[in-house]
């Protein structure tokens, strides 16, 4: 069983809250390889933004899924739109309220073989995910590798932005900005 304990500048998104074993042997995190980004549409143009920083732990063993625990926490302040007033615009009450709500997070109850998909490469995770102070449960597929040395872990999350009421007010109408995201994330650990 391999341990993956990810540290970077980025939001905060998945946590696991099962009880499992302790894993034995960490894995260094490859912080300049790795990221968690998100994809909405404006005005019907994909936009993608990324989170500067986030921590990120992962217990995975491929022989042993449900066994695995992954955890995390996405620094809400960090998001970056690549522009400095846009930047400062989403951490407004309307959309993040990182003032009242710094962190983001996942927790995962279940990390399962996907059925038909190679031994070892797709799994099917689901469990709580909380943004604003709201938590829903989520599943998503993820997908692991290894690269060299490496062990890859990639997965696309969707989500409804006002499930989370990210865009309050006039910024409801899904018209200028679109209710579906995905967060995306790529880590890589060593």
């Amino acid at each position: 069983m391999t341990r993956f304990l990810l540290h970077t500048t980025a939001i905060g998104l998945l946590a696991i809250g099962a009880s499992w074993p302790a894993v034995a042997a960490p894995l260094k995190p490859d912080l300049a390889k790795s990221n968690v980004t998100i994809v909405f549409k404006q005005m019907n143009v994909p936009v993608e933004a990324k989170f500067k920083q986030f921590t990120a732990q992962i217990d995975f063993d491929s022989a042993q899924p449900a066994a695995a625990k992954a955890s995390v926490d996405i620094s809400i302040p960090s998001f970056d739109l690549g522009d400095p007033e846009y930047n400062k615009e989403v951490l407004k009450k309307e959309w993040f309220n990182a003032a009242q709500f710094a962190k983001a997070s996942f927790v995962a109850s279940s990390i399962k073989a996907s059925a038909g998909a190679p031994a070892g490469s797709k799994y099917d995770v689901a469990g709580k995910l909380t943004i604003k102070g709201k938590t829903t449960d989520v599943s998503f597929p993820l997908s692991v590798k290894k690269e060299g040395g490496a062990q890859v872990f990639d997965g696309n999350l969707p989500i409804k932005r006002l499930t989370y009421n990210i865009g309050e007010g006039e910024w409801k109408d899904t018209s200028m900005v679109a209710d579906e995201i995905v967060i995306k994330f790529h880590l890589v650990a060593n």
